[in-house]
């Protein structure tokens, strides 16, 4: 007898400290299993330049994002520094149904909204440590990206973020970009074979006990 199961997706979530990695390790995690689907956030602040609207980000005015808030449109939310980010949960949940993994790149509290949501028993969460705090800074100036004072104030919410490491399934020090994306695979493995995952396998339990009781 084969066993056929429909797999139900998962919900990815890498969290970190800026500068810590999990852009780099998203973008690797993609290349790696081209299926799984990256949500595109929904945010208020002004787009980078570069940056396109629904590749990037879902940009939004600060009254359209609240109005979203207050319908349950999104399955998490968080402002940070000055700004509102957010996940369309429409989107999420079909993808989740249809055996997709989703991939999200986000901080600490839209964590832990995400695993208290009714999509919870499908989560799976990673946050990615520094190997030291001057490792973190040096990243963050090497970017290039943002200015002396983003910089500074980053670094001081870095600690805030690294506190909360505790909350999570998983974590992964990133001191070597290689061997954190071979582990960051070995777990993403492992729970697609999580029995939540897996709604086939009642049914084959059940299977097999008809056959065994025929064969009784």
């Amino acid at each position: 007898m084969t066993l056929t199961t429909t797999r139900r997706g998962l919900l990815i979530i890498l969290s970190s400290p800026s500068g810590a990695g999990k852009s780099t390790l998203a973008r690797r995690l993609r290349a790696w299993d081209p299926s799984i689907v990256f949500s595109v956030s929904a945010t208020t602040r002004p787009p980078r330049d570069g940056e396109v609207d629904g590749e990037d980000y879902h940009f939004m005015s600060e009254l359209d994002f609240r109005k979203a808030v207050s319908h349950g449109e999104m399955l998490e939310h968080a402002h940070v520094f000055g700004n509102f980010y957010g996940s369309p949960k429409g989107p999420v949940r079909d993808a989740i149904i249809a055996g997709k993994d989703v991939l999200f790149d986000i901080d600490w509290q839209g964590a832990q909204q995400m695993t208290n949501s009714e999509l919870a028993l499908h989560t799976l969460s990673i946050f990615l440590l520094p190997p030291s705090i001057a490792e973190l800074k040096r990243r963050l100036e090497s970017r290039a990206q943002d200015d002396v004072e983003v910089i500074d104030k980053r670094m001081q919410k870095s600690w805030d973020e690294i506190s909360h490491w505790g909350s999570y399934d998983f974590v992964l020090v990133n001191e070597d970009l290689d061997e954190t994306e071979a582990r960051l695979k070995s777990v993403v493995t492992a729970a697609r074979l999580r029995r939540t995952q897996q709604p086939g396998l009642l049914d084959h339990v059940r299977s097999l006990q008809t056959e065994f009781e025929e064969l009784s």
